[in-house]
C-alpha cells in the first residue's frame, strides 16, 4: 500500500515508518522540518494546503500519529494563560482537506483512552482515575475530542485507535474493543499502537469506529 504518515518523527510515527517499510508499504512522511527517516519526506506545516495535498495524492490511506505535545502545551500556557492546544484539531482539518482535495478516503488516527470514561472501565477507573486524568490533561483531551468531531463530519473513512499510557516495549499480544475502553487496560507500547493502526487498514468493520487497544 501507499501510505502517508503525519507525526512521523514522534514515537508512534517512527514505528509506523519502520513497520510500514518492513511490511513492504511505500511510505511518505510529513514533517515540519527536514529529517532522515529512510523514506520520502514532505516538509510542510499544517497550514500548507498545497504541500499536504501533494503528500496525500495517490495514497491508499493516511496514518496520523500527531501527539499531545504536553511540554509544548505547558510552555504555551506559561506565556499565555488563555492559549489552548489545537494541533490535533488543526491536523484533522488539514488531513481531511488534503484527502477531499485528492480523493483519498481512508484515515487511521491516534486517540487516547484516557479522555473517555465509559462502561469498559472498572468503577474505580471510571469514577476516580479518569476524572483526575481528564482534569490534568483537559486541554489536550478537548483538542482530541474536536479532532474526532472533524473526522466524523469530514466525509472520510476514519478509524480512531485509542491506547492508554504509552511505553517503549516490544511487541506482545494486546486486546482490542470497539467503541468502549479495554477493561483494566493500563499500557500499550508504541510499537503495538502502530501495529494496531496497520491492522485497522485491513479491518473493514473498524471504519467509523473508535478502537481501544491495551494489554
Amino acid at each position: 500500500m501507499k501510505l502517508t504518515v503525519f507525526g512521523a518523527t514522534g514515537g508512534i510515527g517512527t514505528q509506523l515508518i519502520r513497520q510500514g517499510m518492513a511490511r513492504g508499504h511505500e511510505m511518505t512522511a510529513v514533517s515540519r522540518r527536514p529529517v532522515e527517516l529512510g523514506c520520502d519526506v514532505v516538509v510542510a506545516g499544517l497550514d500548507d494546503a498545497a504541500a499536504l495535498a501533494g503528500a496525500v495524492a495517490g495514497r491508499d490511506a493516511v496514518l496520523s500519529a500527531l501527539g499531545l505535545r504536553v511540554p509544548e502545551m505547558r510552555a504555551r500556557r506559561r506565556q499565555d494563560p488563555a492559549a489552548r492546544s489545537t494541533v490535533q484539531a488543526d491536523g484533522a482539518r488539514a488531513q481531511v482537506a488534503a484527502m477531499r482535495a485528492t480523493g483519498v478516503r481512508r484515515i487511521v488516527s491516534v486517540d487516547a483512552a484516557g479522555r473517555v470514561a465509559d462502561e469498559g472501565d472498572g468503577a474505580l477507573t471510571r469514577v476516580v482515575v479518569k476524572p483526575l486524568l481528564q482534569r490534568l490533561l483537559r486541554e489536550g483531551f478537548e483538542d482530541l475530542a474536536e479532532a474526532e468531531r472533524v473526522l466524523r463530519e469530514g466525509g472520510v473513512d476514519w478509524t480512531l485507535v485509542a491506547p492508554p499510557r504509552l511505553t517503549d516495549g516490544d511487541h506482545r499480544p494486546y486486546r482490542t474493543v470497539l467503541d468502549v475502553n479495554v477493561r483494566a487496560g493500563r499500557t500499550l507500547s508504541r510499537a503495538d499502537v502502530a501495529d494496531a493502526m496497520f491492522r485497522a487498514l485491513e479491518e473493514p468493520s473498524w471504519v467509523g469506529r473508535r478502537v481501544s487497544v491495551a494489554y
